[in-house]
């Protein structure tokens, strides 16, 4: 593992990734983009994990890109398109999707700013959390005159809307945390002093749950950002005749049969 990702697993099963590069305010190179995904990758067939929290080092979460020193490999005679179209194919779209596909719970505890594709990579989460201090900032348009990547250009109008996603990209102004919260950008706001812990108390609380059944709920949430009513009863049908077969569904059961918590950790599914 290289030192652009620092990473922790503790006894509750809840695994710790840190963007470790706090003097360039996190900013993505090759290193931790494909360190990051390493983790991610790992994650998904460790028995040991069962939640997730990604978050920055230092005053921020991430900044996005590392224009200035990217460490990706050069290649002779491709022009900056396609050295960018590359990057994004074999690394920052498959980061994106290693984290919203992950077959566990993942939180995102925004720490300082999160500009660019800094703010695709926050929103990445299942559950976004973010410090008062915390901003976003789309600064793709105004000061470079692209648009916004690392999924940013999905998430950001299908969670606020277009009108206010347009306001963002085209003026890059920054979002303070709490008026992100207020627009349902992410989840909650807390004191900077207590984002970690307020992180770790929803990733310990999540791992103590159900987590295949709760990761098809964010399935079956993002399926409907797509589809129609007809077609969202149509899947809700198919994924309760799944998920009512199994071995979490069966604890959850006989737990509220038997008046008793429900154990879901140690569950072989």
């Amino acid at each position: 593992m290289n030192g652009a990702i620092e990473k922790n697993l503790n006894e509750k099963g809840v695994l710790t990734l840190k963007l470790n590069r706090p003097e360039v305010l996190n900013a993505m190179n090759a290193d931790l983009i494909m360190g990051l995904l390493e983790c991610m990758n790992d994650a998904k067939s460790n028995k040991k994990v069962r939640s997730i929290i990604i978050t920055g080092s230092g005053r921020g979460f991430c900044s996005g890109a590392d224009l200035v020193d990217g460490g990706w490999p050069k290649t002779k005679g491709l022009s900056s398109g396609e050295a960018t179209f590359t990057n994004m194919e074999n690394a920052f779209n498959p980061l994106v999707k290693a984290i919203t596909q992950s077959n566990k719970p993942v939180i995102t505890a925004i720490n300082g700013i999160a500009a660019g594709g800094g703010v695709g990579l926050a929103l990445c989460g299942d559950i976004v959390i973010a410090s008062t201090s915390a901003k976003f900032k789309l600064v793709f348009g105004p000061n470079l005159g692209i648009i916004s990547d690392v999924g940013a250009s999905w998430f950001v109008p299908n969670l606020i809307g277009r009108a206010r996603a347009n306001g963002m990209g085209l003026l890059g102004d920054d979002l303070s945390a709490k008026l992100a919260k207020e627009w349902g950008l992410i989840w909650d706001c807390v004191p900077d002093d207590e984002l970690m812990g307020k992180a770790n108390k929803i990733a310990e609380r999540i791992a103590d749950g159900p987590i295949e059944g709760l990761k098809a709920i964010v399935k079956a949430h993002d399926k409907a950002l797509s589809g129609t009513l007809s077609e969202q009863l149509d899947y809700e049908k198919e994924t309760q005749r799944v998920r009512t077969d199994s071995k979490e569904f069966k604890e959850g059961v006989s737990a509220f049969i038997e008046k008793r918590k429900p154990n879901f950790r140690g569950l072989d599914q």
